[in-house]
């Protein structure tokens, strides 16, 4: 209840107090601040991704500028050199008002990053979006094999059957590449899972799923539990290092990020950055209430 109480009363503090908490979690609101960030993450061994923050924008004109950004972005990571790629949301490029205009605007950000050799992650959001960012990134992985991913949510009930319905893109030599979370966002207990050990139990099933078919894995957890069931798979199936790789959110768990780095695991960890911070952070919030305890932790307790 305390969790859920300081949840729903955030948004209404000013800006300066929640930024108190949202630093820790957040590169900053310039493109600058994410570089720095990625180059003292790339000092420790590990690799990024770079996420401009926004989403569910309501008009189309939003879309367009935030395809300008995320073009600008790339030309800007790639001459810093920086070892990372891109993640975006589809709802920040308007899926939800004109799924075409929305393809466009992302395929031009793909095409731009596979002109630099690199690769744009799409994630997965809310479930009106599930059916449309699927066949969204059907369509990129056509035209871009090697420069586009996708993610899935181990507490969506239909998960293991969509990463099995999207087999036909994969192939030995072009192997399919997915993010796998446990999911964040708030869904009915008819679509999706909502007990702590149906959702690490089916988080393991598809990530055994994707690593007996040869598909990439981004295994992307703060779970000790699930981290040591990955390592387990990754010994079963005999996994070589570069067809997997941990993931993790910018400012969390990082002792637990510093033994997988230390086990010679690959992580790369997702580097959010922008304007747009307060909305992110005050919608986290709300989807996960759990996340107040940090707050308490980041405003009190000195380390």
């Amino acid at each position: 209840m305390f969790n859920k109480l300081i949840a729903s009363i955030l948004p209404h503090f000013p800006k300066k107090f929640v930024w108190l908490f949202s630093r820790k979690y957040i590169a900053g609101t310039k493109i600058e601040d994410a570089i720095e960030a990625s180059r003292e993450l790339n000092r420790e061994g590990m690799m990024v991704t770079i996420d401009l923050l926004g989403e569910f924008i309501t008009k189309l004109e939003q879309a367009r500028e935030n395809r300008d950004m995320y073009l600008h972005i790339i030309d800007t990571i790639e001459k810093a050199d920086i070892d990372g790629n891109y993640s975006l949301k589809p709802t920040m490029f308007g899926l939800l008002l004109d799924k075409e205009a929305c393809y466009n605007y992302i395929r031009e950000i793909v095409a731009k990053a596979a002109s630099h050799n690199n690769f744009v992650r799409v994630d997965m959001e809310d479930s009106q979006c599930t059916d449309l960012e699927i066949e969204l990134f059907r369509k990129l992985k056509k035209e871009f094999p090697k420069n586009t991913g996708l993610v899935f949510q181990s507490y969506m009930k239909r998960t293991l059957d969509d990463i099995k319905n999207l087999m036909d893109l994969h192939s030995k030599d072009n192997p399919i590449n997915y993010r796998l979370c446990k999911g964040i966002y708030v869904e009915p207990a008819e679509i999706a899972y909502k007990e702590y050990e149906e959702v690490n139990k089916h988080f393991l099933i598809d990530l055994e799923y994707m690593f007996a078919n040869g598909i990439y894995a981004g295994i992307a957890t703060h779970d000790k539990n699930l981290v040591e069931g990955a390592y387990d798979l990754i010994e079963k199936y005999k996994v070589p290092k570069h067809m997997y790789e941990f993931q993790m959110l910018y400012g969390v768990t990082p002792e637990l990020r510093k033994t997988i780095l230390e086990k010679g695991h690959r992580m790369r960890v997702y580097v959010p950055f922008g304007e747009q911070w307060f909305a992110y952070s005050t919608r986290r919030l709300k989807e996960n209430p759990k996340m107040a305890q940090h707050i308490i932790t980041a405003l009190f307790v000195k380390k």
